[in-house]
């Protein structure tokens, strides 16, 4: 068929262009032309249906048998289908008109050739790239149909059409118009097809989601090719802006900005265009605040490409910052995302500064904004005379006028004439100036009357006569203006006017100039410093995003960070150091990002040789560590030893930490110091590091000046602990630890130094010690043995000391800290040393007991058994073993009894050395603890704070040894938490007090309760202490989360931010503990809403608007729902009734939880009379029905707002009622406005030595609480509503255990004496 037409194509130009053809020829040309060209556009139309089901048949099978699979037929069309296009294009192309007599060619002609376009274009794979051809084919095809057959009208239906069903054509279609446009001049097409496109109704679209998705694809794809042709018909678009089609208005939008980009840029604009860019500008900024997060997300990526492109207009700047940091509280995270890259394009591309710090823009700024007020006030000055006073006196004269008109007319009443004649004419006429002066017309014209009655004659009131008085008066009037002020004007020595004015003239135009620069100047400091201050304004909002749940928000967090740090803003340094937490991050992208963000920060830094680059790397990972917390250091280290093990670090680094260390490269102390810390994150990674060179930290660090920097020596120990092997060595590695011998020089060094600083009071001695100490045990064979000299050698000093104050005994001048009872006694510091090395040998003697000991122990035993098992299998091999012997061995080690049996005699031998040993007599430490207990136990007598402090914390310590000491001392230790009048003694023993829960856990749960309390204290970081200690305890679940985790929650509202973020922390924790929150949750809301608890109704919101985003399952809600609704019953208050209804209003409401508040509407239908609860239940019933979809639903939440409204209005009737039946106003409950002393309580509260009575065992309480039952001191768990008249179960009820949350079952209110 192909060769046919192409034959008949070939002798169509000889035919068309024969002049003398008859009619009957041409039409049978005609019919040929007209049947061919059907039967082969058909064959076309049949192969092409025959390949999408082909290929539509591939998909199904997949991609099997793809090596076996033979050519179908359909692939063999794909080969013939170009040449067919290009066949007819050819046909086409020839002046087929002639064969319809010079008439128009039939449509339906037309419309057979091009839907076999259309046709081949309905192919979903037609958009691949091996398909390119065809597709070029079929868009020259179209274009011949176009230009010569009058085809538009026909393809602008049938593209739109196509474009509302088919989604893949959007891209060819813009392609081919595109092309068509600018090659083929159809530029009346992209018109046509915009205009019908926006003539479809909003509605329509707001409901065809897929023919949207084409037409917003065509629009966005058309606009990036062919900008200004989309731009001259932009206007037919614009209605759709205000659609419901968020699609759509994102595709105007994106049409708008390429504009932008591509047409309305630059400063050249017309003044039309340049009104059309302001607007397109407004209109994008509008929908940064659209109702659609896709909207508002994608009007910041068009923002973004703006001015990354740089075409935003400076005068726009600030607005579009201003909303990009708006949007940053945006509740849509793409949004969020979006905004941030906004604000770091923002910077990479602004035209201020390349460093945009407040504090160097504000200066130069006021400097710049005094010197234009000295140009404006020197021009002011300058520019006054250049008005003459024959202009001022024209501008004057019909003012001048009018009031001497009024002199000829009758005086009104009220008015006097007060103005008398000067004496002379001289006096008058400086009289009548000053009233012209002082705009005082009137009387001057009075007074000029008057002198030329008196004065006739005399200048200057003289003067050729005028018929008319008036014009008299005006003329001396303005001769006397005039006058004066050329008098004055010329009170300097006179000059040449003439060349004064010629030399003017070029000056007068210089300072203009100079002012309209210095103008410029100061706009654009003054932009430059507001887009300064808003970048600081964005940091501070997207430090706190670096811990949200999204990652891509992190992610973008630490981007821009990193961005900010680059352009020098001071406040940079925070996020930087607030993003170092987030390397501990279970998220591979997060942890990623904070490697890749310091690995541009500080390991590329810029210098021409190797050595500049290592110096500026360490001069910055320096600063970092300036002011630093511990937990800052510690996750320095982790990303240093990361980049150590990846060999990022150059060797020129390492080798320029150790000439700081060795002073053989000039530095500061600080910088030493943190060469040595540095050192020591690098030796994590690669112990060799400090491995190779220990002599030198020992030698330099631990010398004889180590006492002269305890910081440095600290840093040192800290260093070379880096070499001590992991006490949990990999699986299937045995090797043993390693350890240096007893008399190694590091041994010795550490142990001078101490003992001789022991004598010196420094307050970094004691920091200096526990790192050495440490060290001795994590390294030293024997470590026990070093210590015990080194108590003994400190022991000595301060019996010395204790002599010498002895021997000066007489002298009571000489002592200074001496006892009330007359008897000798230590220096402060030196009691606090010895109080502070007992401790810590103590800690680390048990550490050492239960990590290194019994590590090694297992070491031991697991060697034994694995040469016993090699020697039983050689013998095996020798000797057949009786088949009968050994099962009950065999099974005990498949189960891993034996290995479990020896780890727990090992336990065992280790518990009993630290029960019976280490506290009995003949050891060293049953020597000092007496002296701990002492300090404790007598504050008055020994006052000092610090002393306190280091004395509480080593009673912590000295306990973690022996559960029987632990015990015997916990009422004194609990006791000093809550009497202490020292916070710091407070803290130490808050955290004493945790390592004691953890190691000795029945002993200290009992005082559960105290450690609570702590989360009142008064001081802030103390109950910022108690907050970390209790997190770690209820985490690791060595403290059960009852009622009590609701002064956790209290911390959720505190003053402090940091106490905040623990708390927040804390329950962002706990959410991932299964259901542990919701579990909580009812505790919680009957705790902090009774009045008595001491929250205020706006705080206990805020805390419940914080802890109910935990609640996302629907079972859980359901059940929160019925629970809550179950509460209205045991409230009393209206309070309780207000806490309890807003949070409801905090549950996402589903159908099920409606029909949970439908089956229980008695239990608050009473309650409904309080316009708060009512309006609560309206909240969450609004919310309800918009989300709702179903009509069954709507018609409940219809039905449930009827009863609402219904026991509302009849509350509300029974309250007039019951007002108007008595006479008196009903009684109004009383409110009982929480003092700060119930937010805080005061330290005497606890004072009561009965309180710190060791608590009994669970069940002899229990079983004491059964038989009698004491009255309630404190507030019970549940809500304190109860009123005094109630029955005494009503008092005592509390919750049971039978009502956490784990059943759907309604909350009950039982007994306290049931057995809990």
């Amino acid at each position: 068929m192909m060769h046919v037409v192409s034959h008949h194509s070939n002798e169509l130009p000889g035919i068309l262009g024969d002049s003398g053809l008859s009619r009957a020829d041409r039409v049978a040309h005609l019919n040929a032309l007209k049947m061919n060209c059907y039967l082969l556009t058909g064959l076309v139309d049949a192969f092409e249906m025959e390949t999408c089901k082909s290929s539509l048949l591939e998909v199904d099978l997949g991609g099997k048998n793809k090596k076996n699979r033979t050519k179908t037929p359909g692939s063999l069309w794909e080969e013939e289908r170009e040449p067919v296009l290009r066949l007819l294009t050819q046909l086409l192309q020839l002046d087929l008109r002639q064969l319809w007599g010079g008439l128009v060619v039939e449509e339906e002609f037309v419309s057979l050739m091009t839907g076999s376009c259309y046709r081949i274009l309905e192919n979903p794979s037609i958009g691949l790239q091996k398909y390119r051809a065809t597709r070029e084919a079929v868009t020259h095809l179209l274009a011949a149909a176009l230009t010569h057959y009058d085809h538009i009208f026909s393809a602008t239906l049938k593209i739109t059409q196509m474009l509302q069903h088919f989604e893949h054509v959007a891209p060819v279609f813009a392609q081919a118009v595109s092309l068509w446009a600018t090659e083929y001049g159809l530029k009346t097409l992209v018109g046509e097809l915009l205009r019908e496109i926006g003539q479809k109704c909003p509605q329509d679209l707001a409901r065809d989601a897929s023919g949207v998705k084409g037409y917003a694809t065509f629009i966005t794809e058309l606009a990036e090719q062919i900008p200004a042709l989309v731009l001259s018909n932009m206007s037919v678009l614009l209605h759709h802006l205000d659609g419901e089609s968020y699609t759509m208005r994102n595709a105007i939008l994106a049409a708008m900005a390429e504009a932008l980009v591509q047409v309305l840029n630059g400063d050249q604009l017309e003044e039309a265009a340049r009104g059309t860019r302001d607007q397109f500008l407004n209109m994008l900024q509008a929908h940064v605040c659209d109702i659609n997060g896709f909207v508002r997300s994608r009007v910041l990526q068009l923002f973004t490409r703006i001015v990354q492109r740089k075409v935003l207009p400076l005068t726009q700047f600030q607005s579009v910052v201003s909303l990009a940091v708006g949007r940053l509280k945006d509740k849509s995270v793409i949004v969020v995302k979006n905004a941030i890259q906004l604000l770091a394009a923002f910077l990479s591309n602004n035209p201020f500064s390349c460093k945009l710090s407040c504090a160097d823009l504000a200066e130069p700024l006021k400097k710049e904004v005094k010197k234009l007020q000295e140009m404006r006030d020197r021009g002011r000055s300058t520019a006054a005379p250049a008005i003459t006073p024959e202009e001022e006196w024209e501008a004057m004269l019909p003012e001048v006028r009018a009031a001497t008109q009024q002199l000829f007319q009758p005086l009104q009443e009220g008015e006097e004439e007060v103005l008398e004649v000067e004496e002379t004419a001289e006096s008058t006429s400086e009289q009548i100036t000053g009233l012209l002066r002082k705009l005082n017309y009137k009387s001057a014209a009075r007074l000029t009357q008057k002198a030329l009655c008196r004065f006739q004659g005399k200048e200057p009131f003289s003067g050729p006569a005028e018929e008319n008085e008036e014009v008299t008066i005006l003329g001396v009037l303005k001769r006397l203006y005039t006058g004066s002020c050329r008098g004055e004007n010329s009170e300097d020595p006179p000059r040449g006017n003439s060349c004064l004015q010629a030399e003017e003239v070029v000056p007068e135009e210089q300072p203009q100039t100079e002012l309209v620069k210095q103008e410029m100047l100061v706009q654009y400091l003054q932009d430059a410093y507001n887009f300064s201050v808003k970048i600081t304004e964005a940091l501070s909002l997207i430090s706190k995003m670096m811990y949200e749940n999204c990652v891509s928000v992190v992610q973008e967090a630490i981007e821009f960070f990193v961005t900010v740090s680059q352009f020098g803003v001071p406040q940079a340094l925070l996020g930087v150091r607030r993003m170092l937490p987030l390397i501990w991050s279970k998220e591979p992208g997060v942890k990623e990002a904070v490697l890749n963000a310091y690995r541009r920060l500080y390991l590329s830094p810029s210098g021409d040789s190797e050595r500049a680059r290592a110096q500026g790397l360490v001069n910055s990972l320096s600063l970092i560590m300036v002011d630093a917390s511990l937990g800052t250091i510690q996750c320095l280290e982790e990303i240093i030893s990361e980049f150590v093990q990846k060999d990022e670090i150059k060797p020129a680094v390492i080798q320029l930490l150790w000439e700081r260390f060795t002073e053989k490269s000039q530095c500061s102390s600080l910088e030493r110091r943190a060469a040595v810390m540095l050192l020591g994150m690098m030796a994590r990674g690669k112990p060799e590091i400090v491995g190779s060179n220990l002599d030198v930290l020992v030698t330099v660090g631990l010398s004889e000046k180590a006492c002269e920097d305890y910081r440095l020596a600290q840093e040192v120990c800290n260093a070379i602990s880096k070499l001590a092997s992991n006490p949990k060595p990999a699986l299937g590695k045995n090797n043993a630890p390693f350890r240096l011998p007893q008399n190694h020089v590091l041994f010795g060094c550490l142990s001078e130094t101490v003992s001789k600083g022991f004598g010196q009071p420094s307050g970094h001695w004691i920091p200096f010690m526990e790192a050495a100490v440490t060290l001795i045990y994590q390294l030293a064979e024997g470590a026990e043995e070093i210590c015990a000299h080194l108590l003994q050698a400190c022991s000595r000093q301060a019996l010395e000391k204790l002599q010498e104050a002895d021997g000066q005994k007489a002298d009571p001048g000489v002592s200074p800290s001496r006892g009330s009872d007359g008897a000798s006694s230590l220096p402060t510091f030196l009691l606090m040393h010895l109080v502070s090395l007992v401790g810590q040998v103590a800690l680390q003697q048990v550490a050492y007991l239960e990590v290194s000991v019994s590590a090694e122990l297992r070491r031991r035993r697991i060697l034994r058994e694995e040469e016993k098992s090699k020697k039983h299998s050689d013998s095996s091999t020798k000797k057949q073993r009786p088949q009968s012997t050994g099962n009950e061995t065999t099974m005990e080690e498949e189960l891993g009894l034996v290995g479990a049996s020896a780890d727990d005699t090992e336990a065992e031998l280790i518990r009993s050395i630290c029960e019976t040993e280490l506290l009995d007599g003949k050891h060293l430490f049953s020597a000092f603890v007496p002296l701990v207990l002492k300090i404790c136990n007598n504050p008055g007598l020994y006052s000092d704070s610090a002393l306190s402090a280091a004395a509480a914390l080593t009673l912590g310590k000295v306990c973690m040894i022996s559960s029987e000491f632990c015990d015997s001392h916990l009422r004194l230790l609990f006791t000093m938490m809550e009497k202490s009048a020292l916070p710091g003694v407070r803290s130490n023993l808050i955290i004493a007090a945790g390592d004691l829960a953890i190691r000795f856990p029945n002993l200290v749960e009992p005082w559960t309760s105290h450690l609570y309390a702590r989360l009142r204290d008064p001081c802030p970081s103390v109950r910022q202490t108690a907050g970390l200690v209790m997190t770690h305890l209820i985490l690791k679940d060595m403290v059960k989360v009852k009622g009590q985790v609701s002064e956790m929650a209290t911390l959720l509202i505190d003053p402090e931010e940091a106490i905040m973020g623990v708390a927040q922390n804390f329950f962002s924790e706990l959410s991932n503990k299964g259901n542990a929150i919701y579990n909580v949750l009812p505790d919680i809301i009957s705790r902090l809403s009774d009045p008595a608890c001491g929250v205020e109704e706006e705080s206990f919101r805020t805390i419940m608007r914080q802890l109910f985003p935990y609640i996302t399952k629907d079972k859980q809600t359901e059940s929160l729902v019925e629970k809550l609704c179950q509460r209205f019953r045991t409230a009393r208050t209206e309070r309780q009734y207000r806490d309890l209804s807003h949070c409801l209003t905090l549950l996402p409401l589903s159908e099920r939880g409606l029909h949970k508040l439908q089956d229980n509407f008695d239990c608050f239908a009473d309650k409904l009379q309080d316009p708060a609860v009512y309006s609560c239940f309206q909240t969450v019933l609004a919310r309800f029905r918009r989300a709702a979809s179903k009509p069954e639903t709507k018609a409940l939440a219809e039905e449930l707002e009827r009863k609402l409204s219904a026991s509302h209005n009849r509350g509300l009737d029974s309250a007039e009622t019951c007002q108007e039946g008595s006479g008196t106003p009903m009684p109004e409950p009383a409110k009982q406005k929480p003092t700060a002393s119930a937010r805080r309580q005061p330290l005497s509260t606890a004072n009561r030595d009965e309180d710190f009575v060791t608590p009994p065992p669970r069940t002899l309480r229990n079983h004491k609480r059964s038989q009698k039952r004491p009255p309630p001191k404190k507030a019970i768990i549940v809500f304190s509503s109860d009123e005094e008249n109630s029955s005494e179960d009503e008092l005592s009820a509390e919750l049971t255990e039978e009502e956490t949350p784990t059943k759907t079952t309604p909350i009950t209110r039982s007994s306290a004496r049931r057995l809990r």
